[in-house]
């Protein structure tokens, strides 16, 4: 990003926090600039650590599945499960409209 080669980087200006910051939509006030501007180059001075490291090895791990096999098992009835619903309709939740 503002990078000039491995292990330099240049700091960002609040200015520029300000521009990520609207292209985010996050609201940022005057009085949180100076602190979210040093939080933001202490995390591209850890990149910059990171660029140093060198990579012995393969960089990816083998794809291993870690999702347990789907198993159908007992579950309450539908009538038990609208019994707390204050609005069935139709043996589904009526929930009301968001838009």
């Amino acid at each position: 990003m503002y990078q000039f080669g491995k292990g330099h980087f240049i700091m960002v200006k609040e200015n520029e926090v300000l521009h990520i910051a609207e292209l985010a939509d996050i609201g940022i006030s005057s009085a949180e600039l100076g602190k979210f501007t040093e939080q933001f180059n202490a995390i591209l001075e850890y990149f910059d650590i990171l660029d140093t490291l060198e990579a012995s090895g393969p960089l990816m791990r083998p794809l291993v599945n870690v999702f347990r096999e789907d198993e159908v098992t007992h579950s309450i009835s539908q009538e038990d499960a609208l019994r707390n619903s204050h609005n069935p309709e139709d043996g589904y939740v009526r929930a009301p409209r968001v838009i």
